[in-house]
Parts: structure tokens; C-alpha cells; sequence
């Protein structure tokens, strides 16, 4: 039996999307089967690690037979919601929204992009990607007559806090934050804020190559 959301551990829900990615890869590679032994060695965890995460959401292997491929990645994505729609907008038109729009397969992951907002009269009517860029005034008369769930923000970060409370007041469940101005959700009742620093990243990165200081 399933947990509910709120007593499932953040650690393992982070943990969720790379089990889909790896299921996906997999059942594109046509394997059928695999034991949690194998699975936890692609994905560099224990096998008792992600016996222990599938169990929060039911059982999906049998004892010495290990997991359907196929099953368990349907299984994920719809723990996931990738098995509904979820309606989206972007706040910010400029070159990394536009690179989100062109690049991002939102569908594949079962979000519609439906809108995107910008101030630049330039880009403020046109269309990027078959997405149409209303001006950011607005916003609220769109939310209110769209049904809109989540809203990813790559406009600059002064503008991240108003922009990300236009958004909640327009009852936005969810907030997809680029703009490297870190947004706590106490400050933001009602609202699951996703940060994104490509520059956490990257640190990690040049730490893990950095020769040790003399």
C-alpha cells in the first residue's frame, strides 16, 4: 500500500526521476527484467536501497524474479504524474526561456506549455515554438481564465519574488525556479518551489577537479 505523499522522505522522491530515466533506458534497450542487484549497480545505490524506496509505493518485484521493466517504469511515471496533464507558462522570454521552449520536451513528461510572458516588445506577440509570448501585464487575466499549474521563471532575479507572488496569487500549485535567486516556500504559502542553480553544478564539478590546496 501506497504512503501518502506528505510521509514519503524528500531524499526519496528526488530519487524518483532518475528510477524512470534509467527504467525508460532500459525498456527502450528491450530488456524485460531486472533484479534490484542490477538495477541498484547502473544507478551506483544498494539493492536493498531501492527495495526499500519501491516499497513506499507498493510492491512491484517478486523474490527472486526481480522487476518488469516495462510495469515498473509505467508504475514511476504515473507516481510522477507523467500519466496526466499538467498545464504550464513560462515567465520570461528571453534567451534561456526561449531555450527551454525550443529544446525542453515538455510533453514527454506530460506537462503543456501553453504560454509564455515577456516585456520586450520584440518578442511580446510572436510565437516560439508554436508557444504564443503575451506581455507580462498579462499574466493574471490569463491565469484567471487558464487553469495553470506550473509556472518555470527565467526572468532576471530582481524580478523573481513579484513575479513568483503574481504567480501564486493566480493559483499556481508550482513554481520552476531558474533565475538563481533561491525562493523558500515559507515565504511562498501554498506553493512547491523547485530551485535550479546550474552554478551548484558546476562548483561540484570544479571541487571534484581541483587539485587540494598546499
Amino acid at each position: 500500500m501506497r504512503k501518502e505523499k506528505e510521509k514519503v522522505s524528500l531524499p526519496v522522491i528526488r530519487r524518483l526521476p532518475r528510477y524512470y530515466r534509467h527504467l525508460d533506458d532500459l525498456h527502450r534497450a528491450g530488456v524485460e527484467r531486472i533484479s534490484s542487484s542490477a538495477l541498484a549497480q547502473n544507478m551506483g545505490l544498494t539493492a536493498s536501497q531501492i527495495r526499500q524506496d519501491l516499497s513506499c509505493f507498493g510492491g512491484f518485484g517478486q523474490q527472486g524474479y526481480g522487476y518488469n521493466v516495462e510495469r515498473l517504469r509505467g508504475e514511476v511515471a504515473e507516481i510522477l504524474g507523467m500519466d496526466r496533464v499538467h498545464t504550464a507558462v513560462i515567465l520570461g522570454a528571453g534567451n534561456l526561456g526561449r531555450a527551454l521552449i525550443q529544446n525542453f520536451p515538455f510533453q514527454k513528461y506530460g506537462f503543456q506549455l501553453t504560454a509564455a510572458f515577456d516585456v520586450d516588445p520584440k518578442t511580446v506577440g510572436t510565437q516560439i515554438g508554436g508557444v504564443p509570448v503575451f506581455h507580462a501585464d498579462g499574466l493574471e487575466a490569463y491565469l484567471k481564465e487558464h487553469a495553470i499549474e506550473v509556472g518555470a521563471l527565467t526572468v532576471p532575479g530582481h524580478a523573481a519574488v513579484r513575479v513568483a507572488q503574481r504567480l501564486r496569487d493566480g493559483g499556481v500549485k508550482g513554481i520552476w525556479n531558474f533565475t538563481n535567486i533561491e525562493l523558500p516556500e515559507a515565504d511562498l504559502p501554498g506553493v512547491r518551489i523547485e530551485n535550479i542553480h546550474f552554478a551548484d553544478s558546476l562548483l561540484t564539478l570544479s571541487y571534484f577537479i581541483s587539485e587540494e590546496p598546499l
